[in-house]
């Protein structure tokens, strides 16, 4: 495993020079099956287009196999100095992409696996992947999907995640745009009120041994996402993607979400990621510079930095 990153060698140098690890928390793995079923959605009826023909429409590199893929994250880790990243199966069905990844590099990746909870399979698929597969979490999307999180369907996956002694129930609340659909012509019937965070407070509460990791801030809704993590100490916010929801508040600026955060729930439930996804762009460095610049801005150093680079990710996930 790599040692930790001398900063003299990146952005984070002017954040006086410290020593601190890079973990990223929100990396998607687009795998040959990620593509294949957006490709088999589009064409409805029709023969499916080809992963090469889906990857060139949107001018971006196709995947190859997964031994291809999980040597290019590594690769493109390795080249931005990031010491671990969690790897997200993007579709529900492709966990076994993720996890061939773990399996292969079990001291660079953790494992994450979209769920949808309304599917038949969805009991038996979260069970193979928490145990078989060895992955560390599921991911959630309730508005995506148009399911309750106070449904019954939900309850039973958080009960098999608590069972089977899950690192993290990623769930993503708030505002959802998925950009690759818009590209691809495809509809996204998403119901945001269904991702709004205080609906996640009793069930945080009913499993204070489970983490919970809300993505960009609650996306829009992070007034309530901070009043869920104020109250359950085992919700953790992201950091990661561009967080573009911040134009439906007029005024607010990143810096003043990190510090909101920072003020309220200090950085144990704070967690860096990017949100990466594709190649040839790969991992975004753009986002850690911003995120360093603000943190700059807010005169965090030290061990606070320590702890949303790397910390709580090692705390949630193993060191």
């Amino acid at each position: 495993m790599p040692q930790p990153i001398p900063l003299g060698a990146t952005p984070l140098a002017k954040l006086k020079g410290h020593l601190v690890t890079i973990n990223d928390a929100h990396c998607h793995f687009f795998s040959e099956g990620f593509f294949g079923a957006l490709a088999r959605e589009r064409a409805g009826s029709s023969t499916p287009d080809s992963v090469e023909a889906i990857t060139g429409s949107l001018k971006w590199e196709a995947p190859g196999n997964l031994t291809t893929l999980a040597d290019r994250w590594v690769a493109e880790l390795n080249k931005h100095g990031v010491n671990r990243a969690a790897l997200i199966a993007s579709v529900p069905g492709d966990e076994d992409s993720v996890a061939s990844a773990v399996a292969k590099y079990p001291d660079r990746f953790v494992g994450l696996f979209m769920l949808n909870p309304q599917q038949p399979d969805a009991a038996d698929r979260c069970t193979r992947a928490l145990t078989e597969l060895g992955l560390h979490g599921l991911c959630i999307f309730p508005a995506m999907h148009r399911f309750a999180l106070d449904s019954q369907q939900a309850a039973r996956i958080f009960e098999l995640a608590a069972i089977h002694n899950a690192k993290s129930v990623f769930v993503h609340c708030g505002m959802l745009s998925v950009g690759i659909r818009k590209k691809l012509g495809l509809p996204s019937r998403f119901d945001i009120r269904l991702g709004d965070p205080l609906a996640l407070i009793p069930i945080a509460s009913t499993y204070p041994d489970l983490t919970f990791v809300i993505p960009h801030f609650a996306a829009g809704f992070t007034r309530e996402g901070l009043m869920a993590a104020s109250l359950c100490p085992n919700i953790v916010f992201d950091t990661s993607s561009s967080n573009g929801w911040i134009k439906y508040h007029p005024g607010l600026t990143l810096t003043d979400v990190f510090r909101q955060a920072l003020s309220i729930l200090g950085p144990s439930q704070l967690m860096f990621g990017t949100d990466s996804s594709f190649f040839p762009r790969g991992w975004q460095r753009p986002i850690f510079e911003q995120q360093c610049a603000i943190l700059r801005e807010l005169g965090v150093e030290g061990d606070t930095q320590r702890e949303i680079f790397s910390g709580t990710f090692e705390r949630i996930y193993g060191a």
